[in-house]
């Protein structure tokens, strides 16, 4: 059964947040009503002090707010966060985990070659009009990939994440490369059609950073290099969101910025509790400052500034402290591990380097709050762990 149910879980956050959340529920159950065999691994709960200093926080910023019912049920996005320790529990060992990080990068994979033809066959309006389901879910909103997600922000994030957590299983080479790189690389190109700049840097930066500790690090870069020079050269509207990077006469950086500045002022006036979780969507049209070229926004495309505006100092220092503390226990666990053992250093490694692209994303985008990547953050985040309960063994 467990096995069945990872295999679902796989495919629901590379495709539906609907299967993702129900597998997720009944392996919740199945973790605490099914069978006991001999030998269960004792329960942990790992990162449990960081998540609940958030979580304590966000509820007393929600009653704190000016409208706390509202407040409270924009808050129960908390409850994603239990899906770190329902993953970590479900998976046995570390062999099991990495047969389930190879299925979800198949998975990814599958969503990224139809995102591929999704772009390639779209419309020039932008939109297929159909009777047919299927031409419905694939090709309505086709200019930017999505592949069956409802936008392009949200596969963006999903392929970083995967992508760079795969890098080290692909720089160990083997027989699995055969078919493993020409799906890493048509992901790649995926993530180019998503045209979502926030979501290259993190790819940028995750994937640097994964490669340099790596043992053929220098070889491994120089063809992470070629490889986004061929997706740039491939797609050529690449190169032109590229271009706009820092531009200030670009409309997105323009509103980016109108943006900040109303978050600081947020943050500023309410720097102990915030305005409270989901207050952000009612005042932004009072907030926004002339220059701002959006009237109305349910978050400010930046997860630090979010998260402050909404719950105040502590709350950001809590949400740092995950973060901080994720960090200290994947290096210690890292550091334990046989340098000959490459295929647990693969799974923490690629851990640690997509959490750190999650992060440098959410600085242009609110990912935190979007439940498929974040979903797909704390399974990732759970690797390490299930290493240093091998190690522990």
């Amino acid at each position: 059964m467990r096995g069945a149910l990872l295999v679902a879980l796989a495919a629901g956050l590379a495709a539906s947040i609907t299967l993702a959340e129900t597998t997720l529920v009944v392996l919740a159950l199945w973790l605490v009503f099914g069978p006991r065999p001999a030998g269960t691994l004792r329960i942990r709960w790992p990162l449990l002090a960081p998540f609940a200093a958030f979580a304590l926080w966000t509820l007393v910023a929600a009653l704190a707010s000016g409208r706390p019912r509202e407040s409270l049920l924009s808050s129960r996005g908390l409850l994603t966060l239990g899906a770190f320790y329902v993953v970590l529990h479900v998976l046995g060992d570390g062999h099991v985990a990495r047969r389930f990080a190879n299925g979800l990068f198949i998975a990814v994979a599958v969503v990224a070659l139809v995102s591929i033809v999704q772009v390639s066959f779209c419309a020039a309006e932008g939109t297929v009009e159909s009777s047919g389901a299927l031409v419905r879910l694939v090709f309505r909103k086709c200019a930017r990939a999505r592949g069956f997600f409802s936008i392009y922000m949200t596969l963006a994030g999903v392929l970083t994440l995967v992508l760079v957590s795969a890098l080290p299983r692909l720089a160990r080479g083997g027989r699995a490369l055969a078919w493993a790189l020409p799906a890493w690389l048509a992901s790649v190109l995926a993530l180019g059609f998503t045209s979502v700049r926030g979501a290259w840097l993190g790819f940028a930066v995750g994937g640097i950073g994964c490669t340099l500790a790596l043992r053929r690090r220098w070889l491994v870069l120089a063809a992470l290099m070629l490889v986004v020079v061929g997706a740039v050269a491939v797609e050529p509207r690449t190169l032109k969101r590229l271009r706009s990077v820092g531009d200030f006469n670009d409309d997105t950086t323009r509103d980016r910025l109108a943006m900040l500045e109303a978050g600081l002022r947020v943050a500023a006036a309410h720097p102990i509790t915030g305005i409270g979780p989901g207050q952000i969507k009612r005042l932004y049209p009072t907030l926004a400052s002339p220059e701002a070229l959006r009237r109305s926004t349910s978050h400010l495309h930046d997860t630090p500034l979010q998260i402050v505006a909404e719950r105040g100092i502590p709350g950001l220092a809590a949400w740092i402290a995950i973060w901080v503390a994720f960090f200290g226990a994947a290096g210690r666990v890292l550091g334990r591990i046989p340098s000959e053992d490459d295929e647990a250093r693969g799974l923490v490694l690629g851990s640690m380097a997509a959490i750190a692209a999650f992060l440098v994303a959410g600085l242009f985008e609110y990912n935190f709050g979007d439940t498929e990547v974040l979903l797909v953050a704390l399974t990732l985040m759970s690797f390490p762990f299930v290493i240093e309960r091998d190690l522990d063994a």
